[in-house]
């Protein structure tokens, strides 16, 4: 009873609503306008994001607590001695990968040459700036003798050139680690790609080599030259690719990344309007029938234009407040395109439903009575469920915004919707009723009249005048319509066949294997390159370095942070013992043998091993540069204590897949836990890997569960709880199927497919949901009828709304952009798969499961007489509604 007491009030209250805009329908035209217009103004000058790890890492994650803490014990400037890789923070740089067309060996005499000369070249770029000009010697990060750090492959090059020249033989180059002449060992297994080797590890030839230049960014003037420098590093490059054909060059630097994901908005520009133009087009098409007076192509246009609107509104409030544009948000309007056009055109199929000879006032507010009930629900689920996706249980920072734009866009349109498209189908309400034509509001003359008109005149102004059409006649003026014809005549019959039903539910078990096919595959992208454009340097750069360096994963740092007896033999043998499986390319490993090899004994005083320890690094040439790797602290009574101390570890890889790496991270981590020696492990890539999986996935877990909590307290609020079983029951098999069949389409689940997702859910309930309330409170039909019914008040509207969103996102398939793609394919598929649920699944189901409808007996005993007064009957055929006065 309390259900039916709160619909009916809420439907009155909406019913007022629509008196009240349609008795004020300028204003109500006017102030959406104007406000769209004062706070879009602003987005002309937006800001864009530009700190990608900002965006797309774990904003809480151990990752960040170690790099702080390897950053306190050792300086960035520190770390770049030997140009591993990145091996705290990536900072500034630049980076090349050289290799052939024909797969040849970059390290014989021509390429040798080649790629000393392109060394030269980028060690004498300029920045021109007033007054001075910054070369790569003012710039880089230096040694400890003021010399530039360089790739040690370069060294590498230039003794192997020295030998050639020389006629010597007996150079070899070894891989992974090799010798310099002053007896040095360096890793070069990050610069030399696609290696053969001959006997003892001796490279026969190497089909790619990378080089790396770091450069310092101590204060905000060092860092703009150096982001002017890593520009130019990049147009060097490719001229010397130009005068070089026969080798192939793949420019990176620290800006590219963030650069190649804001290009993304730049080449989708022209698609976007492609998508609009046709959008426009549908939408115009969809509301438009052969009855000059009761077609609506304006209100096409017009709900169209609410969205619009209600998006500029956002965008203006978002710059307004300081937000900040990133690619992430060209999914934005898509969400409010199918949430938006849907809620429009059901308001236009309410309107069809009312009686003609109604003022416009009483038209309006049985259309918001009808429609805005359902819409207003639909649209708390949207605020329920991107509001928790934008709270700060939300761990990526690029999903939290990406919410909480989502929501204050469809909040806006909400309320746009009620006053700017309500006042404009008052305004379409009145031309109809004056018999103006929809396009040109001109009035429509009488039949009489057109008859001595030219033929193509008389075909744009067809039109039934009420006074010519008799009481059955007038319920269906508006069959004319294609949709709606198609939908009555056709369809209707056609899904609710007994011979079709079992091909409709065998096809439906077909989609839940293959969709469980894909759900068992599912896996977590955190491979950035998903997010940028296709043609782009990071796609490319990232291609070649996994085709050429994949043999060993990224250099993992290894720092010991706490003070341990490092004379003891035993910790030796435990940290040797948990770097094993690894190749330490760490001169602290060399000194942990050389100090068993002198057989130091664990009776050893400590003072006499500090001694030693520090002689040696102040005596031994071989560990010139170990005091990088290890850290004094002087006590009050002048002893020495060591208090960190690191290794570089890479492991050997068979796969390119970060998975593997996230193993290794996960594997390491636990094995701290439980080790005798504190450590810690540390690769700047871990920022993006920690806890990514649980973070990606935490705004949908969190808004499924939010959903279910709204589907469960609205059963108190709809005239029956049936309808969010049915309607929970649903969501649930569209999720699962877009779940499995993305996983098909190689998608991964990333931050922007799990965006998508959580408006799968919202857009499975806008298409739904007014078929499963129809149904489910239909009485005294068999299910077949209502099921028809259903489909025939408001299948039209989910048919051209549907329409409308796949004709937009067509062009969306051919922007150049890996972030496109999947938001293409994501989309996409939640589209299809909700109409194949709302035109096929349901209407079969439905057909044979509960609630049931049982007919109401019409026979009655003569003593049990009684007066019905003011019974509404439901003509099922036209769907109109008429008041009588009955005696039984």
């Amino acid at each position: 009873m309390l259900r039916q007491v709160l619909h009916r009030g809420l439907g009155t209250s909406f019913s007022r609503l629509g008196h009240f805009v349609a008795s004020h329908p300028v204003f109500f035209a006017s102030a959406p306008v104007l406000i769209s217009i004062l706070l879009g103004a602003s987005f002309s000058r937006y800001q864009v994001e530009e700190n990608v790890e900002h965006l797309l890492a774990p904003t809480h994650s151990l990752a960040k607590i170690e790099r702080n803490l390897v950053d306190s014990l050792f300086p960035v400037n520190r770390s770049k001695h030997r140009l591993y890789s990145d091996l705290q923070t990536p900072g500034r740089y630049g980076r090349v990968i050289i290799t052939s067309f024909r797969k040849a060996n970059m390290l014989d005499q021509h390429h040798t040459d080649l790629i000393l000369k392109l060394h030269s070249a980028v060690t004498r770029i300029q920045v021109q700036r007033p007054g001075f000009n910054y070369t790569f010697a003012h710039i880089c990060i230096l040694n400890n003798d003021k010399t530039c750090i360089v790739d040690d492959i370069v060294h590498v090059l230039e003794e192997l050139k020295a030998a050639r020249s020389s006629n010597r033989s007996n150079f070899a180059i070894t891989y992974p680690i090799t010798h310099l002449k002053d007896g040095r060992e360096v890793y070069n297994g990050h610069q030399l790609g696609g290696v053969t080797v001959h006997s003892k590890d001796q490279v026969k030839s190497a089909e790619a080599i990378q080089l790396t230049y770091y450069l310092q960014a101590i204060n905000s003037l060092n860092d703009m030259v150096a982001e002017k420098w890593e520009s130019i590093f990049c147009d060097t490059v490719e001229l010397f690719q130009k005068s070089n054909r026969k080798v192939k060059m793949y420019p990176f630097t620290s800006s590219s990344l963030k650069e190649d994901f804001q290009k993304t908005s730049r080449v989708s520009e022209r698609y976007l309007i492609t998508s609009l133009v046709l959008v426009v087009t549908l939408a115009i098409l969809c509301c438009s029938m052969q009855d000059c007076v009761r077609s609506k192509p304006w209100l096409g246009l017009l709900g169209l234009l609410t969205v619009t609107l209600a998006t500029l509104t956002a965008a203006g409030i978002i710059n307004l407040t300081g937000g900040k544009y990133n690619s992430t948000f060209l999914g934005i309007p898509f969400i409010m395109l199918g949430h938006g056009l849907y809620g429009t055109f059901e308001m236009l199929s309410s309107w069809r439903k009312t009686r003609e000879d109604q003022h416009v006032k009483e038209r309006t507010a049985a259309v918001f009575a009808d429609s805005m009930l359902s819409f207003s629900l639909t649209t708390a689920m949207y605020l329920v469920t991107f509001g928790i996706g934008a709270s700060p249980f939300t761990n990526i920072e690029a999903a939290r915004i990406f919410c909480c734009n989502s929501c204050i866009a469809i909040f806006f349109n909400y309320l746009y919707v009620l006053s700017f498209y309500g006042s404009s189908l008052v305004f379409t309400g009145y031309i109809e009723n004056n018999y103006q034509h929809s396009i040109f509001c001109r009035k429509v003359p009488k039949p009489e009249v057109l008859q001595e008109k030219p033929a193509w005149y008389r075909f744009l102004l067809t039109a039934k005048f009420s006074e010519d059409t008799d009481d059955s006649e007038e319920t269906n003026t508006y069959e004319s319509h294609l949709l709606v014809w198609f939908l009555k005549r056709y369809y209707c019959d056609w899904i609710t066949n007994t011979y079709v039903k079992p091909f409709v539910v065998l096809f439906y078990l077909v989609y839940i294997s293959f969709a469980l096919m894909g759900y068992l595959q599912v896996s977590e992208g955190s491979d950035l390159s998903n997010i940028v454009a296709t043609a782009t340097r990071t796609i490319e750069y990232t291609t070649a370095q996994q085709k050429y360096f994949n043999n060993y994963s990224p250099v993992i740092g290894f720092y010991i942070y706490e003070s341990i007896e490092y004379w003891n033999t035993s910790v030796q043998e435990d940290v040797l013992e948990y770097t094993k499986g690894f190749v330490r390319i760490s001169w602290f490993e060399s000194y942990l043998n050389y100090l068993r090899k002198l057989n130091v004994s664990t009776g050893l005083p400590k003072k006499n091993f500090m001694d030693m320890l520090r002689n040696s690094f102040l005596k031994t040439p071989e560990f010139a540069h170990f005091s990088e790797d290890i850290i004094f602290s002087k006590k009050y009574n002048n002893e020495v204590d060591v208090v960190a101390s690191r290794m570089f570890l890479v492991a050997k890889t068979m796969e390119t897949k970060r998975e593997e790496l996230y193993d290794l991270l996960e594997t390491l981590r636990k094995l701290s836990l439980t080790s005798k020696v504190k450590f810690i492990v540390f690769n700047p890539s871990f920022v993006y890997m920690d806890r990514y999986a649980s973070s990606v996935g935490a705004p949908l877990q969190n808004s499924c569960i939010s959903a279910l909590f709204l589907l469960f307290f609205s059963a108190f609020l709809v005239a029956d709880s049936l309808i969010n079983v049915w309607l929970t029951l649903t969501v649930a098999s569209v999720e699962f199927g877009v779940i499995g069949f993305m996983t098909l389409w190689k998608v991964e689940l990333d931050c922007i497919s799990v965006l998508c997702l959580i408006y799968g859910i919202n857009y499975t309930i806008d298409n739904c949901a007014p078929l499963l309330s129809t149904f489910v409170l239909g009485k005294e039909f068999t299910r077949t009828k209502w099921v028809k019914n259903a489909l025939e008040v408001h299948g039209v509207a989910i048919l051209q709304s549907y329409l409308c969103y796949i004709v937009g996102l067509i062009p969306l398939a051919a922007v150049p952009s890996n972030l496109t793609r999947t938001l293409f394919r994501c989309l996409f598929l939640i589209a299809l798969v909700t109409f194949f649920h709302c035109f096929a699944i349901l209407p079969v189901i439905l057909t044979f499961l509960p609630p049931s409808k049982k007919k109401r007996k019409e026979k009655k005993n003569p003593e049990n007489r009684e007066e019905i007064e003011c019974v509404e009957m439901v003509d099922m055929d036209s769907t109109r509604v008429v008041d009588q006065i009955t005696t039984v």
